[in-house]
């Protein structure tokens, strides 16, 4: 396993991250454990979840791997957590506050429960699932400030920020003298490349390291896409497929040449990037996390890399390059 940097600080992940928000829905308990146990195993130190996980049991998946960690065997000393706050978690104690949001009260409440169902005293990573425009920066860095000097956090993060709002954010980050944000969660993947254009070059300017997530464009993007069929449980993805059936079979004739799945193939071309730490795997079965393995070992060359930007055509670089002189 190769390990990187997280953004500016000097936190070393794995080049992929552990996602598990489909502990205690799609996947249960003790499929979960195994995965845990098995990414460990094979070098990933790097977990994300979020309170909210968990479908209608929203902090189901925290207190998984909470119970993950209460085994022992340095479970919870080999692993750099992440967890994330924003969404309402339907807490009646909470009343009018209890609602999306990222306020210094909501921060408090959310990180001590969350930190209660993971039974941990502290999280490496503590991300804001997303932006709330409605709070000013001197509360948002105040709160975190403040949990960071408790020892409860370790590094902030942020998730589906615009490019802006990270510039913005590092710059009041700056005015404190604090260290800021670390890492920024975003969805990129080759059928969603919209990051290209400012988000993955304002992090790498700005020392923040790109987790991204849906690198899979949720199966689309999977060795399996072309087989889901309008009626089957994936009738979403299979209306997507039917949108881009001849995109996705030249992807797939791409991959046969290579002799690569397309599940490889997708995550190998995340890790070319170099703007990129760590894509998000989301395993729901030990046999669907080994196979991700093998984008470690698959390096794409010139050719391949061009033939995806044909098939997948990206926004042409960076703003404004990519559509001004």
């Amino acid at each position: 396993m190769d390990y990187q940097y997280l953004g500016k600080s000097g936190l070393r992940v794995s080049r992929l991250c552990l996602g598990t928000m489909n502990f205690g829905t799609a996947t249960d308990e003790k499929e979960a454990f195994r995965i845990m146990d098995a990414a460990l195993d094979a070098g990933i130190n790097f977990f994300d979840t979020a309170n909210v996980y968990g479908g209608e049991n929203a902090g189901l998946t925290e207190s998984i791997i909470g119970k993950w960690f209460k085994q022992g065997g340095g479970r919870r000393e080999k692993v750099v957590l992440g967890t994330k706050v924003y969404g309402s978690m339907h807490d009646v104690l909470d009343g009018p506050n209890d609602q999306s949001g990222l306020s210094a009260y909501k921060i408090r409440r959310h990180l001590e429960a969350s930190l209660e169902r993971l039974q941990t005293d502290h999280v490496e990573l503590y991300q804001m699932h997303h932006i709330d425009p409605a709070v000013t920066w001197e509360e948002l860095w105040g709160a975190f400030e403040i949990g960071i000097s408790q020892g409860k956090i370790g590094y902030v993060g942020s998730s589906n920020f615009a490019a802006w709002q990270l510039a913005v954010a590092q710059g009041a980050a700056k005015n404190r003298h604090f260290l800021g944000l670390v890492s920024e969660q975003h969805k990129y993947n080759l059928n969603c490349r919209y990051a290209e254009l400012e988000v993955l070059p304002a992090a790498k300017q700005l020392g923040i390291g790109i987790i991204t997530w849906s690198p899979l464009d949720g199966g689309l993007l999977g060795r399996n896409a072309l087989k889901k069929l309008p009626g089957s449980r994936s009738g979403d993805i299979a209306e997507k497929i039917n949108a881009q059936r001849t995109q996705l079979e030249q992807f797939k004739s791409l991959c046969e040449e290579l002799g690569k799945s397309q599940d490889t193939v997708s995550l190998a071309w995340q890790l070319a990037n170099p703007a990129v730490t760590a894509p998000i795997i989301g395993p729901r079965t030990v046999e669907q996390l080994e196979s991700a393995f093998a984008a470690l070992e698959t390096t794409l060359g010139p050719a391949a890399l061009q033939r995806l930007d044909e098939i997948f055509p990206g926004p042409g670089g960076p703003a404004p390059q990519a559509y001004a002189w």
